[in-house]
């Protein structure tokens, strides 16, 4: 591991010439690890610089997490929020660290996030909406207790949100999912929601979509 990096990451560089490009950072699900997600970078707009994080925390037999997640758990806190904290800065000073080290555009930083990584996306977007663009959360929610305090406070005219959700997902209840927008709205964040009839994953016509939201927005 780059001793440079707090997490370990796959670069995919921009298919154009651009010397300030846009950066995107792909943040993987739970048990997942960086190779992930990677496989949607063919598919992305070609003049971004493309960077998977690998989460920090080690799963066995294989994959990794960005907290420790509490299946049995029945009071309702099965999520570990103080490794999700943890996992937020970390990922606040990787930004940091990808903005120094390689040539990408500091004033456009983007997150794209599914499951787990999607509930930090929406944490580290809303603790620290000055370091990020534009936010395409997948199959996620946002989770109140890893958010920095005081973020209510936070200015989010800069920031946007793509986010999506299975109708029928079985590991995230879409219900949680709903309840993004009206939050969002709240804050005024701008934000488009959508769903697909689909279980906890990302069906072809969701990609679609998020790519074009996404394109109009880089």
């Amino acid at each position: 591991m780059n001793k440079d990096f707090s997490l370990q990451h796959l670069v995919r560089k921009p298919k154009k010439d651009n010397p300030n490009p846009p950066v995107l950072i792909l943040l993987h699900g739970y048990g997942s690890d960086e190779n992930d997600l990677f496989s949607f970078a063919d598919e992305l707009p070609e003049e971004l610089f493309i960077i998977s994080a690998k989460a920090p925390y080690s799963m066995q037999p294989f994959g990794n997490a960005w907290y420790a997640i509490h299946w049995d758990n029945t009071d309702g806190k099965f999520s570990d929020d103080a490794q999700a904290i943890t996992s937020r800065d970390t990922i606040r000073d990787f930004i940091d660290e990808v903005i120094s080290h390689y040539e990408v555009d500091p004033g456009n930083v983007n997150l794209l996030g599914f499951s787990q990584g999607s509930i930090l996306s929406y944490a580290v977007a809303l603790s620290y909406p000055e370091k990020i663009r534009n936010v395409v959360a997948l199959s996620g929610y946002v989770n109140k207790e890893i958010l920095k305090q005081g973020y209510e406070n936070n200015d989010f005219s800069k920031l946007k949100f793509y986010c999506s959700h299975g109708s029928v997902d079985q590991v995230i209840p879409v219900e949680w999912a709903r309840k993004n927008k009206p939050f969002l709205d709240s804050l005024g964040v701008e934000n488009v929601y959508s769903e697909f009839p689909v279980g906890h994953g990302v069906a072809p016509q969701n990609f679609y979509e998020l790519r074009e939201w996404f394109k109009a927005r880089i």
